[in-house]
């Protein structure tokens, strides 16, 4: 019988689900993500008093909202009474009203007001479901899975940003048209510097290390990271090696630094098979940039923050995002009509991205039956 489902599938020409991939490939780009771990929803300074925005963690609906009281909620996107969508309605004071009846909501997704005739009867209790919220690195965070294990895992800490002096940061925010896997694959694998032939943030990437521990896949490639292009003349090679670089994918989030100047983050949040909200942090220490024809000097704080990293973004990191999130919507639609094509991936880095991508959605559905 499953081998039948799986025929058919095949005839409708659409990828298979999950249980029904027939390889690593198909498995990868079906997968979910494990709810149990921290997802970035919202910025948190966009995220205004009594403000309500719909946030979809992998088909599922959440509503995030600000109450007057400056406290952030999450709850179950839905009313109890007749499913609307909450987001649809309004914040007053510290609790959601839905736009049909307006039955109101609190942060815990207790139904707390019926302002309509009860026909008799009592206050009915209802609730809908909550999950927990934090702040941090300027982003509010849900935790979707299993509430007891968020005070567990946490959020990776960034101290590069704190302190009076921060490093220089762009935040780059974009939704990709394309399965999470995809964002891993490419943010990971450095073999894809023709894309970039442009701009050349790096090139001629050599495998060096790879090794999988736990929930971790660990590379390193020897590359010229930030040599080409208008990049290089502001690039301080004096103060730093730049020719190698360290990646992880510390699920469910990508990491890299390059000789402890250049680092970044990569934080998503999946909505569904065929997009993938994607949240870069990339900094940059003061004694990586300079000004061409000054020297080698330690950049002032508020130069690099407010001039030099926002010409950066602009210039250079955005439209490399950009040809990579191009990159991967089209890899999407040719996956979506070759998903029964043979497996043809040279680099073995993105074999284990994919593994632990499989293991811990098959770890998640093992726990949900």
């Amino acid at each position: 019988m499953k081998e039948a489902v799986k025929l058919v599938t095949l005839q409708k020409g659409k990828p298979p689900s999950f249980e029904e991939a027939q390889n690593r490939r198909q498995k990868a780009r079906a997968a979910g993500m494990n709810p149990d771990y921290w997802y970035p929803a919202a910025w948190d300074k966009e995220l205004t008093k009594g403000k309500m925005q719909e946030v979809v963690f992998w088909k599922q609906s959440i509503a995030l909202y600000r109450g007057q009281d400056g406290v952030v909620s999450a709850i179950e996107n839905r009313c109890a009474h007749r499913q609307l969508k909450l987001s649809y309605g309004h914040v007053e004071g510290c609790q959601v009203v839905c736009p049909y009846h307006g039955w109101q909501y609190d942060g815990s997704g207790r139904c707390v007001k019926i302002p309509h005739e009860l026909f008799g009867k009592k206050m009915p209790e209802f609730s809908i479901k909550s999950y927990p919220v934090q702040v941090k690195h300027g982003l509010v965070w849900i935790f979707p899975g299993d509430p007891k294990l968020a005070s567990e895992r946490k959020i990776p800490d960034i101290p590069e940003l704190d302190g009076s002096d921060p490093w220089g940061l762009i935040k780059i925010d974009v939704t990709v048209k394309g399965h999470h896997s995809m964002v891993m694959d490419n943010v990971s694998d450095f073999t894809h510097a023709y894309l970039h032939r442009k701009y050349k943030p790096f090139w001629d990437a050599k495998l060096t290390k790879l090794e999988s521990v736990g929930d971790k896949v660990e590379l390193e490639y020897d590359t010229v990271v930030g040599g080409g292009g208008v990049t290089a003349h502001f690039v301080n090679r004096a103060n730093a090696n730049t020719n190698r670089i360290k990646l992880g994918y510390e699920y469910p989030y990508q990491r890299s630094q390059t000789d402890e100047h250049i680092k970044h983050w990569c934080f998503i949040l999946p909505i569904d098979e065929n997009t993938t909200r994607t949240i870069f942090l990339f900094y940059f220490a003061h004694e990586l940039v300079k000004i061409p024809g000054l020297g080698a000097w330690r950049m002032p704080g508020w130069l690099l923050r407010r001039v030099v990293m926002p010409l950066a973004k602009k210039f250079q990191v955005t439209p490399l995002i950009n040809e990579d999130a191009w990159a991967v919507a089209v890899e999407q639609e040719g996956y979506n009509s070759h998903f029964d094509r043979p497996i043809a991936e040279l680099n073995p880095a993105v074999h284990e991205f994919q593994a632990l991508t499989i293991r811990k959605w098959e770890e998640h559905l093992a726990q949900t039956k």
